[in-house]
């Protein structure tokens, strides 16, 4: 396991323990209730002392529940990987309208990129429309690898070859890298043409 995947692993591993343990009181609080657990009397009362709490303290725990639920709602949604739904490229021409599929129009990009010193892997989705265009890559490189230097290989030449290809002005890029165990040896990227930046990432 590498230093870049501890803390996220970390994070899910007490992300995890902390939902087995409310888990564990929701279970044990419905056992009670319900009598299935002999361990508490169901009518018992939850705190020490024979007056109920102020109405004040129930509302509090509800709005920390609630808080809590939308927490845990939103780190849920962040683990799904957001990619932007690729569709068809439509090209008019002298002769009529062309259709490119986007995974087409990135596969020599992805290609090119996993030549590159320290990645394992590349995928992207080509997204948006010719006026408004998005691309993003998910890169899986070895443990040693330089992600500086892969981004500025993809800034100076894979992204604004594609650019060129499908005739953009500008094409916004997103890079996510994902880093492995395996270490390899350290190579420089070949050196880009330095006049060919725009529409990096």
């Amino acid at each position: 396991m590498s230093g870049h995947e501890r803390p996220s692993r970390l994070n899910r591993a007490l992300l995890a323990a902390t939902g087995l343990l409310l888990l564990a009181c929701a279970g044990f609080a419905l056992g009670t209730r319900f009598a299935v657990l002999d361990v508490l009397p169901p009518d018992g009362h939850l705190l020490p002392g024979d007056p109920a709490p102020p109405t004040w303290v129930w509302y509090a725990t509800a709005a920390c529940g609630v808080v809590l639920g939308l927490l845990a709602l939103r780190w849920l949604v962040a683990q799904v990987i957001r990619e932007p739904k690729a569709h068809q490229w439509r090209f008019d021409t002298d002769t009529g309208r062309t259709g490119l599929a986007a995974s087409t129009a990135t596969a020599p990009l992805l290609a090119e990129t996993e030549t590159y010193p320290g990645v394992l892997a590349a995928r992207g989705t080509l997204a948006g429309t010719r006026a408004n265009p998005a691309l993003a890559l998910v890169i899986t490189t070895e443990q040693d690898a330089e992600p500086g230097a892969i981004r500025h290989a993809l800034a100076a030449r894979g992204v604004p070859r594609l650019r060129r290809a499908l005739d953009l002005e500008d094409l916004p890029t997103t890079v996510e890298f994902r880093f492995t165990g395996e270490a390899g040896p350290r190579l420089g990227v070949p050196t880009a043409d330095p006049t060919a930046q725009r529409g990096g990432g």
